[in-house]
């Protein structure tokens, strides 16, 4: 094989490849946009408590570096706010959970409304900011606290 030709094909494919992983690195922890009517309830979920506000339910696994510290975040974040809740369901032992609610990585987040119905689902760790953004049209802030 002619030495230019390898050079530009193994320069295409790092160029594919870097381009690859950093759409794959701005999509991780956003929110994605839910075009359906999806409504999970206690018996699609099992543990599943809503509140009367917002409910954040995150999805995790055992062996999940980044799970804990999503936890921690969640909890803070729903412990600023009334009406919200935040509950925490291991996938290890449930690969078919995973698979109806199509859960591809963890931590995966579920933000429901009071009905149950999905308003934003996270794929990887969430910013903070976005499930703040996420809670505002159900759980506004009160005024003092801002």
């Amino acid at each position: 094989m002619d030495p230019l030709v390898a050079i530009l094909i193994t320069a295409a494919v790092v160029i594919v490849a870097a381009v690859l992983g950093v759409i794959w690195k701005r999509t991780r922890g956003r929110a994605a946009r839910i075009h359906d009517t999806d409504v999970y309830t206690p018996e699609d979920i099992p543990g599943l408590e809503l509140a009367r506000g917002a409910t954040l339910v995150q999805f995790s696994t055992e062996y999940c570096a980044t799970c804990p510290t999503t936890r921690r975040q969640l909890a803070h974040i729903a412990a600023e706010r009334d009406g919200v809740e935040h509950i925490d369901i291991d996938l290890t032992h449930r690969p078919d959970l995973a698979k109806r609610l199509r859960i591809l990585q963890t931590p995966t987040v579920f933000v429901l409304d009071p009905d149950g119905r999905l308003r934003n689902r996270f794929g990887g760790a969430p910013r903070r900011a976005d499930v703040v953004a996420a809670l505002e049209p159900l759980v506004p802030l009160p005024e003092w606290n801002l």
